[in-house]
């Protein structure tokens, strides 16, 4: 009898310690309830450290705690981070490979109910849709080209060219005017930004990488080979740098605001941390034609990514809620969006600095989706990823179509 009492007592402690665990798992600090926010986007970290002070000041319950990873760490990690529900209570997440992962390992809330969700234009936020649930919603929109230095341009005399003749002959009169044509950063997210303008037109059907996901095209075939035949072009002719394999964002941006290149192969999203090192350099975009002007479905490329999530495993997703509904009240967008010089799928967001100002005449070109973000497979975008990076390295365009083709079969074969 005894015992038992002894086993039962010791049975009541553990019973304590765990409603104790699990209530200082939702309250932390008084009382207060501690949401985690993750993200991927470094660079918006001043922006984001005060809407989140303002948010807590206007919700003196609840405390935010950031956290912000590499991007490539992000993309790879997200799901092992999110599983348990003790971190990432609100997080965001990339479209396309990521997104699919995610959904797949049941880590989305569905939002569709939520009033925020009438806060955003409603085609730009189709991408965090699937099966007519908002899992996701995606906060920025952002054109995957070519920034270029506009002031460099105007003083040479040069125009964005409509052509792919046009392009090569004005990346060579970059180059005999003394400017590296393209800063290139191979060695992180370059080649996953520039294959989007240089896809664009080559293949126009916007399901081409769903059908080499689904076996229905392939690498080998002409559309994607040209492709990196044209990539091999601007290697060979001295307009990406051969080093450019080594070469980080960070670096290319420097190459940028230094003037030292008159091309940055990224996106709209590099444009503020350029202007924060040159603040008299003028940028706009353009879209590398890898057609001739006749063939030409598309004018430039546009995603709309960092998509906004509640974690299904979090016990706090009402604070999480509270936190979304923040960050999308027009006055917070607004000041989010000139802070960190993004442009946003929200209404009623008010831009104020040139660069953005400029950049929504891009908002009524004919744009296509980031062709990158449609590889739902996250092998099979690497492949096609390295062998842009393998063609840069010197390796033959059909030898890397075929090496790659390879890789992808393996995985859609599984």
């Amino acid at each position: 009898m005894k015992r038992k009492f002894s086993v039962l007592l010791v049975c009541m402690m553990m019973a304590v310690l765990v409603i104790g665990c699990s209530s200082k798992s939702s309250t932390d600090d008084g009382g207060k309830t501690t949401i985690s926010f993750i993200h991927w986007r470094g660079e918006d970290n001043k922006a984001f450290k005060e809407q989140i002070s303002k948010f807590e000041k206007e919700n003196p319950d609840i405390k935010v705690n950031m956290t912000v990873y590499p991007s490539e760490e992000y993309q790879s990690t997200a799901q092992t981070i999110l599983k348990d529900g003790s971190t990432g209570d609100v997080f965001a997440a990339f479209p396309g490979s990521q997104f699919e992962i995610l959904k797949k390992a049941g880590l989305f809330t569905d939002l569709s109910g939520e009033d925020f969700v009438g806060k955003f234009n409603e085609s730009l936020i189709e991408v965090g849709k699937d099966d007519g649930k908002q899992l996701a919603l995606p906060l920025q929109l952002v054109f995957n080209q070519p920034v270029y230095n506009a002031g460099l341009f105007e003083k040479l005399g040069l125009e964005p060219a409509k052509d792919w003749d046009g392009f090569l002959d004005m990346c060579e009169k970059l180059k005999k005017a003394g400017y590296l044509p393209i800063a290139f950063p191979g060695a992180d997210i370059g080649p996953g930004q520039l294959i989007n303008s240089m896809v664009m037109n080559n293949a126009p059907d916007e399901e081409v990488f769903t059908k080499l996901v689904n076996g229905k095209t392939e690498l080998t075939e002409e559309w994607w080979v040209k492709t990196l035949s044209q990539f091999k072009q601007l290697v060979d002719k001295g307009y990406i740098s051969k080093d450019s394999l080594s070469v980080k964002h960070d670096g290319a941006i420097a190459l940028v605001a230094q003037e030292k290149a008159a091309m940055l192969a990224t996106g709209s999203f590099a444009m503020a941390n350029i202007q924060a090192i040159n603040p008299d350099i003028k940028l706009k975009m353009l879209a590398p034609i890898t057609v001739s002007e006749g063939e030409a479905k598309y004018e430039g490329v546009h995603t709309t990514t960092f998509m906004l999530a509640v974690n299904s495993k979090s016990k706090k997703q009402e604070a999480a809620k509270k936190f979304i509904n923040f960050l999308t009240e027009p006055e917070n967008a607004s000041a989010y969006a000139n802070e960190t010089g993004q442009l946003l799928t929200l209404n009623d967001v008010e831009y104020k600095s040139d660069i953005l100002k400029d950049s929504t005449e891009w908002m009524d070109k004919n744009t296509r989706f980031q062709p990158r973000y449609t590889i739902t497979n996250a092998n099979v975008e690497k492949a096609v990823l390295s062998s842009i990076q393998a063609v840069i390295g010197g390796t033959e365009p059909d030898k890397a179509a075929s090496d790659a083709q390879k890789i992808v079969k393996q995985n859609i074969d599984e």
